[in-house]
């Protein structure tokens, strides 16, 4: 808590509990900051926030028939990340702050640094999978929360003796602001491939908002860049720390090799320091071996040591990847995140080397995202399986017959391959009982998220607990 004369320069005294932007989170003690969006003007929404117990106003204008003290700045949407951070006694600065961005992996390498941390540390994490640390767990809509909601949980990390935030920032927050006022120790860039253009309009301006990150990179802090991406050592000019590079290309400073990947398990050797390594991970696939990498760039140039983590690599796991559904069925049903064109490739990379007979997918694509990518996204789902369903994937309030019509636009000559299911959950259904012995059951675009958004409203939905109920259906269990 704190006093509004702690906050801004004014006399009022009054006690403010907490940060809100929305009138239905208010509680008694709460400012109110009036921010603008696309839609909705917040200003519209002051006088509820202070009926249900808000003490104080931020506004861009000053408000009639309100008793309560109003501050008056010139844009609330700006001025909103440097009241949370003084608020929040600035947080951030009191962990060492890991930031990872890029079109694919961001989930998969930041939970990979997480967990090895904490086997060594304390660390904290938010991003596609929540807000956790061993001893504190929160909820979040966003890949990279809105800023009060953000600086709320690194207090959380503080208080819970966190060392390290380790976070994903999606591109959408880092170009609305959220984190501003972050000096970031490492910054990691994974790779940057067609997406988000529903926002960016170009894939300049989806680049310019990513290189965000790095050019709040501490002088002294390193940037971990993926040296095989094309825009790589672009984004590498971009840094303000020093650049780090991994791959397999001969320049990296990480580089690795010898890539073996087994049905249960991936080898690799990883070079750094005029030393080999050889490296076992129970995570599937190259895209892994590039996550695992930048993980352990990261985690060396922290200060510890290969050998202190490598006990801990068989422990490894990433929620919503790879997730297998077994009940003793004679074929794969597996559940994956993947969401994007490259990430279709990505799995495919990987899924292609297993001994399976048919492959069938489950997949659609996002409402009110990049509408353009769809078309792209239906073709390579066509051209790396035998049978395709496509069906709805959080539609929003688009119609979800509509995008799929636009996924399926360039394969209407193979449609023989495919079919329509705009239910999802008759989508997952038809697919596992249509699988035979050896077949690969693929439900792709969810991983384990636990809803659905459905014109504006969320509604419980889980591929994986579909497909465990479909399977027991089948199976009679």
């Amino acid at each position: 808590m704190k006093r509004l004369n702690e906050i801004f320069d004014t006399e009022y005294d009054t006690m403010i509990k907490d940060i809100k932007t929305s009138s239905k989170d208010i509680n008694e003690g709460d400012l109110f900051v009036c921010i603008m969006g696309f839609n909705v003007d917040r200003h519209d929404y002051a006088k509820e926030a202070v009926e249900k117990g808000a003490k104080a106003l931020v506004v861009k204008r000053y408000l009639e028939d309100i008793d309560v003290p109003q501050i008056k700045v010139d844009d609330p949407n700006k001025e909103l990340i440097n009241i949370v951070t003084k608020f929040y006694d600035y947080p951030s600065k009191k962990m060492k702050m890991v930031g990872a961005t890029g079109t694919d992996g961001k989930t998969t390498t930041t939970t990979i640094i997480y967990q090895l941390l904490n086997h060594l540390s304390k660390a904290g994490y938010l991003g596609t999978n929540g807000v956790k640390c061993p001893t504190y767990e929160d909820k979040s809509n966003n890949t990279t929360p809105t800023a009060e909601h953000l600086h709320r949980i690194f207090y959380n990390f503080v208080n819970e003796d966190c060392k390290y935030t380790v976070m994903e920032c999606g591109s959408e927050g880092l170009s609305q602001g959220r984190c501003e006022t972050i000096e970031f120790d490492y910054s990691i860039f994974t790779n940057l491939t067609h997406e988000h253009l529903n926002w960016h309009k170009t894939m300049e301006n989806y680049f310019d908002a990513k290189a965000i990150l790095f050019r709040q990179t501490k002088k002294d802090g390193y940037s971990i860049i993926n040296i095989d991406d094309e825009y790589g050592k672009k984004m590498a000019a971009e840094s303000n720390g020093n650049v780090v590079y991994y791959g397999k290309d001969e320049e990296a400073d990480y580089r690795f090799s010898d890539v073996e990947i087994f049905n249960d398990h991936t080898k690799f050797k990883l070079r750094f320091d005029n030393k080999t390594y050889d490296m076992e991970i129970p995570l599937l696939g190259l895209f892994n071996v590039y996550n695992t990498t930048a993980a352990l760039a990261l985690i060396t140039k922290a200060g510890y040591t290969i050998e202190e983590v490598s006990p801990f690599f068989k422990e490894l796991f990433i929620d919503g990847r790879m997730n297998p559904i077994e009940l003793g069925q004679d074929y794969k049903v597996i559940v994956d995140y993947a969401h994007t064109p490259n990430g279709y490739l990505n799995l495919f990379e990987f899924t292609k080397t297993l001994k399976t007979r048919k492959t069938i997918i489950v997949a659609g694509s996002a409402g009110e995202r990049d509408a353009t990518k769809r078309p792209t996204m239906g073709t390579i789902l066509v051209e790396h399986a035998d049978h395709v369903i496509f069906t709805y994937e959080d539609p929003r309030t688009e119609d979800p017959s509509d995008i799929i019509d636009q996924m399926t636009s360039e394969v209407m000559d193979k449609k023989d391959k495919w079919e329509k299911i705009v239910d999802r959950h008759e989508a997952i259904k038809k697919a596992i009982n249509m699988a035979e012995a050896g077949d690969m059951v693929l439900i792709l675009g969810k991983g384990n998220e636990t809803y659905e958004t459905i014109g504006k409203e969320k509604i419980y939905f889980n591929d994986e607990e579909e497909a465990r109920n479909a399977l027991k259906e089948r199976l009679g269990l």
